[in-house]
């Protein structure tokens, strides 16, 4: 198919709900893959006075690619490092006042998204498979998790800012190897 088409697709499938890839990104990762022998140019399609559109078809090493990515995705357990607790640890010494108040606003964003989350994610549900809807439900509990996570470290808030203000001695990591 063209990428026309496949963006059409994509938006019909409604990939962004799940994914961080943008359908408008859908030409120039065409090319990148076709750029990296996993599409091939298969023709040109031109429908009435439209312009010429040329039509791409998957490589036996982008199926092969593709299976693996899958299989992937599904086994590989993701975890990457929040730079939020990097901030914490290294908060601002004449900021430190303002830590519950930041944590209070950042709880609120988290359950206005995840507010914004459901009701889009409601909306959604009458046109998805049972595995698009687990999908959505994903970000949901994550969203929860952070929102928990949250209203955890609010409630001690005012012991971190004491604790940064006059830390308690601390021991020494053993050096590992």
């Amino acid at each position: 198919m063209h990428g026309h088409r496949l963006r059409l697709e994509a938006e019909h499938d409604r990939v962004h709900l799940w994914t961080d890839i943008s359908v408008g990104a859908v030409y120039g990762a065409m090319n990148r893959l076709a750029s990296e022998g996993l599409l091939r140019e298969a023709g040109q399609e031109r429908e009435g006075n439209r312009p010429t559109r040329q039509l791409y078809e998957i490589t036996q090493e982008g199926r092969t690619k593709l299976a693996a990515l899958r299989q992937e995705g599904l086994g590989e357990v993701w975890f990457k490092y929040d730079p939020f607790d990097l901030a914490l640890t290294r908060t601002d010494p004449d900021a430190l006042s303002t830590l519950p108040s930041v944590l209070a606003h950042r709880l609120e964003a988290m359950q206005a998204l995840l507010e914004k989350t459901r009701v889009i994610n409601v909306d959604a549900r009458d046109y998805l498979s049972l595995a698009e809807e687990w999908a959505l439900r994903h970000s949901e509990y994550r969203l929860e998790a952070e929102i928990a996570y949250l209203t955890d470290l609010l409630m001690v808030a005012d012991d971190i800012v004491a604790d940064e203000r006059h830390p308690r001695p601390r021991k020494l990591m053993p050096n590992r190897v």
